[in-house]
Parts: structure tokens; C-alpha cells; sequence
């Protein structure tokens, strides 16, 4: 909507002397008290009055010209009582020509507003969280219109830059009246890394911090907006060019469609006539922005309110760029510990947190398997993701609870949940503790018989948990992991010089490297893919590794050259058939042949096994055997295949349990299949972590296990305290009988027979 010139000059005029009122001196009362007289005079309304938000969602009136001065500090109402309390309880706008006659029309009798008709209010917004609500008055019956809404929605952004001073009301009381009715707000998600934390929230990639709403000078603020958006636009056809080099696919799609957002002239000059009005190019897109987000979310078409999110992220993008050249527009220190609240993350923008303590990660989005899940793991963060709304829910700075154990988010609790929380944080603190004390102590269960416990790995950073844990060496590495952190595939010398530093680390310790589990939902953004209806069984691990042999080649060479001299554990992950090993063999081979022509230094050993992943592969056991060294379970992979069942679809999350008597007879024969061709077996999927399902694991036979570095202590635990002869003979008992899930037996047991776990 263009406004007319006299409009625009005046609305101009209006914010300058309110930016001279906001920056002049004296308290913010009176500071607030000149705002409405001067807003009165400049709107010619007989009142203007500002009520401010208190705790326990109650609306005073602090300042008004035209009411009585006594009903100041006086009148109040609550969040939906009266017009004011309408509007503050909509976050709309409302004009009225006849307000007594609104059914919702509270009279106040010390107010003396009953000779007053017409009405105009809105909300004072800071964040999308109401602080108040400023409203003008007129004797007459005066049909307010759209201009005069817009220039009052104007007034009131700049007034919340004063309410939200804390000036007005503490700081601490605007945070009880933001929790007001919200204490112990209980989200409900999908456990994608398992914990307990408790701190203040941090949103990545918060909206920009404005630190100026009114225009000293126009003309340039239309520059710095025509500027920034094509920088913006530059960088979005930049997003575009490399989706194209992605090959096609809905992803295409998408980012075309987001492009023609970013080049929708309607929505810049919208921006452009708010600058005009009087406002710096940041106010402008917010204003933009929460005009827009108001029309959407009212709407009933479920593509258009999905369209808020790329609005939004497109208002974001510019602000960014405005805010690049703003000297002081710097972010706000980070606490040392937080919880890290995002839309979505990426494992390199993980790590930049981790410079700091993450102690948790809330994600709207998220599965299992999903690089920043995978990242998170290794450094030992609860993460909950599926949490729909949780960054428009969650404001920085509030209190959450991440209970990864239960997949729920508790927000803002009540001190005694919060005490509760902290009390069991302190508890598993003192559960590492003990854990830590037996590090040293032999892996061994009451009866005598030994387990070897592994580490999973797959950042330099995991091996420090070899000497925390004591753990016997590294039973998975999975290399595609510093790959997804970088901006380009590494080369062989860098490879060379990675794999080293893992063997140096080790000092001495087996280290099985798992070649490149890329592809799927594991996707480097700097190699070509093309989207897939099925990605988990589509083009990925070996496969890649086979179809773009200079790739595998690559890697095992690296490896080969960082050997020199230590022995070499080499495992091929998706193995479906026995061709694709023999392949995969002959590429080692030329590669040990590359390395003997150069006169390089080989591995003492080189030992090769295979990731058991497919169901397939279960009835080619004895021929495979015979060509391989060792043999490991990967239960992520498996699990979903042998039930048809997606692993990163919540509403099947928890719908098939591995103890269940067809998983159970499944990892039985492999036991018997290697145990008779002495082929060493090891687990290194999930199952190997959770200290009940290690408990029956090595009741089948399992005498490896291979997990994260959090899980050793528990699992170590649980084996110290278990007898394995009796709860071998209790899963033979019971592990054949077909019920859905024989979890809470074997819970019962351990409960029971005083098992750790």
C-alpha cells in the first residue's frame, strides 16, 4: 500500500520528534508521558493512553493524555478483558467507530472515558510477545482508516523499544509476564541423542538485533535497502547455481521458488514506502515482516501459511545484510553453557558452538541419522528433534529442559521442575563419576568371562574418549564424518595426514576405519547427487564407492600411506551381495600394489570385514566368512530392513523393538555362523549401547562391543554386575517367544538379579 505524500510527510515528522522524545532526558515515565501528549497532538485524537504489560498477564494503564491523570498506576485489566485486553490478547490491531457498543467494551468509571466513542489500538510487539498495547481516543464517531491503523502499528514498534527497557517495569517482572500461563510448557518430540540438560536457550541465527528504528536520513536508507537486496538476490541465484550442478529434483524446485520470493518487487517496495514513512531500513523489513506473518497465519490455505517460512527466512537474509554495515549491529555474548535451540543445523555450524558448552540441541526438524545428530553424539549432547513451532516457542534466554530420554522439551518450568532437573543432572554427574572410576577396572563379567568394549568414532575429537573411557581401541571410525564438516572433498594428502593423526591418537590401539558411508540422507553438499524416492536403499555406501571407483580408491590409498607400519582394519559398509566385496577387495589390492611400486612402507596387517547391514547377506554367511577377517553388525541399517521399517519417520519410531524374538534369532545364527568359522564378531550398531540390550547381546554370544563413548560407562557397568551364565540361560528361555516386544522382561530381570543398568 503507497500512502499519500501529506501522509508520508507527516508520519515522517511524527517519528522524528518521537526518535527526539526516546533519546532526550529523564526518566522513561516521563519520557512516556510526552510520548502520548505529543502522539495526541500529532494523530488530533482527544486521547492517547499506553498500557503496559505487568506480571500475571495484567494490563496497567502508565501513561495516558485525555484520561484521568488518577486512573494512571490505577486501571487495569487483564490479557482479554475489554477492548485493550482484545487486543493485547489477538496481538491485533482494532478500530472502532462506536467502541461502547463492542460487546467487549469493560467500562472504567475513574477513567471518564465514557464520553469518548471512537477507538483505535494496537499491540506493543517486541519478539512476536506482547508488552502492551497503545490506544487513541476521539469524542466524535471518527471511521479510522487503514493509513491511520498503520501509522498507530508504527508508533507502537517504537514504544516497545521503551517498554522493553526495563525502565517501566524490571526486567525480571517482563520475563514473569512473558512465562505468565506458559510455566512448564511441555513439547513433545523424537529422541535423536539421549541426556538430560537444563540452561538458558540460545536460538541459531536469532532475528537481527535493531538497534535503530527511526530514519535520520531517507535517501540513504532507500540506498542501503536497494543495496542489500541485491547482495541478497546475488547470493540466492548463487544457492540456485549450485542446486542446478545437484542435478534435478524437487530440490530444484524449491530453490526457484524461493528465488521468486527474494525477486518479488510488490514485497521491496512495501518495504521501501515504510522507509519513507520515517523508519531505517531494518524497522522496515520488520515491519514488513510482522504485517505479512499477521496476514498468513490468518490464512485457511495451508501452502500459503507454509510460505511464512520462506518469508521469513528471506526477511532474515536481508536484515543480514543490512546489518553488515552497521558498526554496532555485533551479536549478543553467548552464555558459556546454553541449549541451542534451531529450525535446522549443520554438523560445521554444530562444531562452531561447540567452542562454547552446548548442553543440549532442540531441532524443529532432525532424524537419527542426520549429520548434526551424528556430530552431536560424538561430543555427548542430548538433542530432541520433530519439535514443531520450538523457535517461535522458545525465546533466548528462557529455561529449557531437554529430556532427550523421553524425546520432551520442558520450557520455562516451574521451579520445582527445575529443581528436579537439576538434582537429576546432578545425579548422572555423579553416575559419570562413578563410571570414570571404573575405567581402569577389567571389562569382566561376575563369572569370569571378558567383553572388549569399543569405541565409536568419527572426529578426532571422539579419540580422546580412548584414554576417558578405556576403551580397548575404536570398533567403528566412520570417515565420511570430517568430510561433511569441510567445503571441498579432501585430497589424498590431506586424507593421508587425517588418518594418521587417528593412529597417533590411538597410541597402539586397533582402529577399524569403515570406508565411505556416503549418500542417502548423508549427503556431502560439494559432490553431485540427485534427489531419490527411497535415499535409504537407493545410491550410497559401497555402492558410490563401486559406481566412482576413483573415490574409494582415494581413500584406501590415504589409509594405506597413514598405516605405514601399524596394521590396518578395513570394513565395507552396505554390502549386499558377495561380487560387491570381491570388488571392493580387488580395489584394496591394486592399492597395496600402488603403494609397494613406490617403494612405500606397508601395513604390518591388513585385516578386511564387512558392515552386516542388509538382510541378504544373512543367507551368503559361510561364503563370506571364508573371505573376510571380521564381521560387524550395524543394527541402524538392519532393524529398518528387516522390518520395512523407516528409521527416520516418527510415527514408526517406536513401532518394532530389536527385542523382539525375529531380531533375536537373527543375531543368534550370525553368532553360530561365525563362532564356527572363527570369524572375530562384533556390534557396533545402537544396540550395543543401551546397557539391556548389551545385557542380551552378550547372552547370544556377542564378546565385542563397540559404542559411543558415553555409553561405555553404563554398559561397563552392567557387565561387572551381571551373571552371564544365568542370563544366557534366561534369554534362551525366552527369547523364542512371539510377543511384540520382550523389553520389559528382560527389564524385570535385571531389576531383579541386581544388574546395573
Amino acid at each position: 500500500m503507497s500512502e499519500a505524500p501529506g501522509i508520508v510527510s507527516g508520519t515522517r515528522r511524527l517519528l522524528r520528534r518521537l526518535r527526539d522524545t526516546m533519546a532526550g532526558s529523564g526518566r522513561a515515565q516521563e519520557r512516556l508521558d510526552r510520548i502520548v501528549r505529543l502522539v495526541a497532538a500529532e494523530m488530533i485524537a482527544e486521547v492517547c493512553s499506553v498500557y503496559v504489560m505487568r506480571a500475571g498477564e495484567v494490563l496497567e494503564l502508565f501513561a495516558t493524555k485525555g484520561l484521568r491523570a488518577e486512573a494512571v498506576h490505577r486501571t487495569r485489566l487483564r490479557v482479554g478483558e475489554g477492548l485493550v485486553g482484545l487486543i493485547a490478547a489477538t496481538a491485533q490491531p482494532l478500530a472502532l467507530s462506536d467502541a461502547q457498543s463492542h460487546p467487549a467494551f469493560a467500562y472504567r468509571p475513574e477513567t471518564g472515558e465514557e464520553i469518548y466513542h471512537s477507538l483505535m489500538g494496537a499491540p506493543i510487539l517486541r519478539g512476536g510477545r506482547v508488552l502492551g498495547v497503545l490506544v487513541v481516543q476521539n469524542r466524535t464517531e471518527h471511521h479510522y482508516d487503514e493509513d491511520e491503523i498503520e501509522v498507530l502499528q508504527t508508533i507502537a514498534m517504537i514504544v516497545a523499544e521503551l517498554v522493553a527497557g526495563g525502565e517501566l517495569v524490571s526486567p525480571r517482572e517482563i520475563a514473569e509476564s512473558r512465562a505468565a500461563g506458559m510455566l512448564s510448557v511441555r513439547l513433545v518430540g523424537v529422541r535423536l541423542n539421549p541426556g538430560l540438560a537444563i540452561g538458558p536457550a540460545v536460538l541459531h541465527e536469532p532475528r537481527p538485533v535493531i538497534r535503530q528504528l527511526v530514519a535520520e536520513d531517507v535517501t540513504a536508507e532507500i540506498e542501503r535497502l536497494r543495496r542489500a537486496v541485491a547482495a541478497m538476490r546475488d547470493s540466492i541465484d548463487q544457492l540456485v547455481a549450485a542446486g542446478i550442478e545437484l542435478g534435478a529434483g524437487e530440490h530444484r524446485d524449491i530453490l526457484e521458488t524461493y528465488r521468486m520470493f527474494a525477486a518479488d518487487r510488490g514485497w521491496v517496495a512495501r518495504i521501501a514506502d515504510a522507509i519513507r514513512s520515517g523508519l531505517t531500513a531494518e524497522a522496515a523489513v520488520q515491519k514488513i515482516r510482522e504485517e505479512t506473518s499477521r496476514r498468513m497465519m490468518q490464512a485457511s490455505d495451508p501452502y500459503l501459511r507454509e510460505r511464512l517460512v520462506d518469508l521469513e527466512d528471506l526477511a532474515n537474509r536481508l536484515q543480514r545484510h543490512l546489518s553488515e554495515r552497521i558498526a554496532d549491529a555485533e551479536p549478543a555474548e553467548l552464555p558459556a553453557e546454553f541449549v541451542l535451540v534451531a529450525r535446522a543445523l549443520g554438523p560445521a555450524e554444530l562444531m562452531d558452538y561447540s567452542q562454547r558448552r552446548v548442553l543440549g540441541l532442540v531441532l524443529e526438524g532432525g532424524s537419527p541419522t542426520e549429520h548434526v545428530a551424528i556430530v552431536a553424539r560424538a561430543l555427548d549432547i542430548p538433542v530432541i528433534g520433530r519439535l514443531e513451532d520450538a523457535t517461535s516457542r522458545i525465546e533466548s534466554g528462557d529455561v529449557v529442559v531437554v529430556d532427550a530420554d523421553h524425546a520432551q522439551v520442558l520450557i520455562r518450568p516451574s521451579e520445582d521442575i527445575r529443581l528436579a532437573a537439576i538434582s537429576s543432572v546432578g545425579a548422572r554427574t555423579r553416575k559419570r563419576a562413578m563410571y570414570e572410576g571404573l575405567r581402569a577396572a577389567p571389562t569382566v563379567t561376575r563369572d569370569g568371562v571378558g567383553i572388549k568394549l569399543m569405541l565409536n568414532a568419527g572426529l578426532l575429537v571422539d579419540m580422546t574418549h580412548l584414554a576417558a573411557t578405556g576403551a580397548e581401541g575404536v570398533g567403528l571410525f566412520r570417515t565420511e564424518l570430517p568430510l561433511m564438516v569441510r567445503d571441498t572433498f579432501p585430497a589424498v594428502d590431506d586424507q593421508t595426514e587425517f588418518y594418521r593423526r587417528v593412529f597417533d591418537l590411538a597410541e597402539g590401539r586397533p582402529v577399524v576405519f569403515r570406508t565411505l558411508d556416503i549418500g542417502g540422507d548423508k549427503v556431502l553438499p560439494y559432490l553431485p547427487h540427485a534427489a531419490e524416492d527411497n535415499p535409504a536403499m537407493g545410491w550410497r555406501a559401497i555402492r558410490i564407492g563401486l559406481d566412482r571407483p576413483a573415490l574409494l580408491r582415494e581413500q584406501l590409498r590415504a589409509l594405506i600411506r597413514a598405516a605405514s607400519g601399524r596394521d590396518l582394519w578395513v570394513k565395507f559398509p552396505m554390502v549386499a551381495e558377495l561380487p560387491e566385496l570381491e570388488r571392493a577387495k580387488a580395489v584394496l589390492d591394486l592399492e597395496l600394489a600402488r603403494a609397494a611400486e613406490e617403494g612405500r612402507a606397508p601395513p604390518a596387517s591388513v585385516q578386511i570385514g564387512v558392515m552386516l547391514e542388509v538382510p541378504a547377506l544373512l543367507w551368503q554367511l559361510p561364503d563370506l566368512c571364508r573371505r573376510i577377517d571380521f564381521l560387524s553388525i550395524g543394527t541402524n541399517d538392519l532393524i529398518q530392513f528387516l522390518f520395512a521399517c523407516d528409521r527416520g519417520n516418527p510415527r514408526l519410531a517406536d513401532r518394532y523393538d530389536p527385542l523382539s524374538a525375529p531380531m533375536l534369532k537373527l543375531l543368534r545364527e550370525v553368532v553360530v555362523e561365525t563362532n564356527a568359522a572363527a570369524v572375530p564378531l562384533s556390534m557396533c550398531g545402537e544396540m550395543a549401547g543401551d546397557p539391556i540390550e548389551a545385557m542380551v547381546l552378550i547372552a547370544l554370544g556377542f564378546r565385542s562391543l563397540s559404542m559411543a563413548g558415553s555409553a561405555i560407562g553404563p554398559v561397563k557397568a552392567m557387565i561387572r554386575s551381571v551373571d552371564l551364565a544365568a542370563v544366557t540361560n534366561y534369554v534362551a528361555e525366552i527369547g523364542a517367544r512371539p510377543d511384540h516386544s520382550l523389553r520389559s522382561k528382560f527389564e524385570a530381570y535385571a531389576r531383579d538379579h541386581l544388574i546395573a543398568v
